[in-house]
């Protein structure tokens, strides 16, 4: 059963949360909301989890203080004309107009969202989350060929692609090679995504970060570093 816990370090407090799962190895990971993650395999005693997280606690608030520079991030959208929203790593503003149909198009460097009667932020709303999930089904399936052409020779059995909103992760491999992307990806840089979609390809070779692992992901994309720093800073 997953659950929550704390330790302290010097005068802060550490929050974490544990995620047993069937996998061989203990990691630790901090998003960029500061959220600290432990993924452990069933059945680990809580005191070795409370141990690793302890001596690794140094290391978690160095983390948080490299994603703390990057705040605020992006303030909460009221959905209104001239408010800008990402879209593959480009920002495009609002125009909102009313109309005898619902609808969203993109062009010439704004949303034009249209709206069969009164204007109001919730309908905005409802109508740009709709048009990003379908873009979402469309465009990372297509890049998800893309580089499954180039990473095909390193593995015979090709995962399902799934797309769905994931809180804190961008993507996913499950051990029966189900390969899960975040939704929100959309609004990332294309080669973002190419660096997500790559990372989870190499855990069909290696399951777990380790050094084998990171030789395979420079060998297939020389740059990733540079790719996953943007990603951090996309404020997507």
């Amino acid at each position: 059963m997953n659950q929550t816990a704390t330790i302290k370090y010097g005068s802060e407090r550490i929050k974490f949360q544990i995620i047993y799962s069937e996998r061989k190895t203990l990691e630790i990971s901090v998003h960029p909301d500061s959220n600290v993650v432990v993924r452990a395999p069933k059945n680990t005693d809580f005191r070795e989890i409370e141990e690793r997280v302890i001596k690794r606690s140094r290391w978690i608030q160095k983390k948080r203080l490299y994603f703390r520079q990057f705040e605020p991030r992006t303030p909460v959208k009221k959905f209104v004309a001239g408010e800008s929203h990402l879209y593959l790593g480009k920002r495009y503003r609002l125009k909102i107009t009313c109309d005898e149909t619902n609808s969203v198009k993109l062009v010439q460097g704004f949303f034009h969202i249209t709206i069969n009667g009164t204007i109001m932020p919730e309908m905005v709303k409802i109508l740009l989350d709709k048009w990003y999930y379908g873009k979402s089904i469309i465009k990372l399936n297509e890049f998800y060929e893309n580089c499954w052409a180039s990473f095909k020779k390193y593995s015979n059995t090709k995962p399902v692609l799934k797309i769905q909103e994931m809180k804190t992760r961008w993507g996913s491999l499950s051990q029966r090679r189900m390969l899960t992307l975040n939704r929100r990806l959309i609004k990332a840089p294309k080669e973002c995504i190419d660096y997500v979609i790559f990372h989870e390809l190499c855990h069909l070779i290696h399951k777990n970060h380790s050094p084998e692992f990171y030789n395979l992901l420079e060998k297939v994309m020389p740059d990733w570093e540079k790719r996953k720093h943007r990603l951090e800073m996309a404020l997507v």
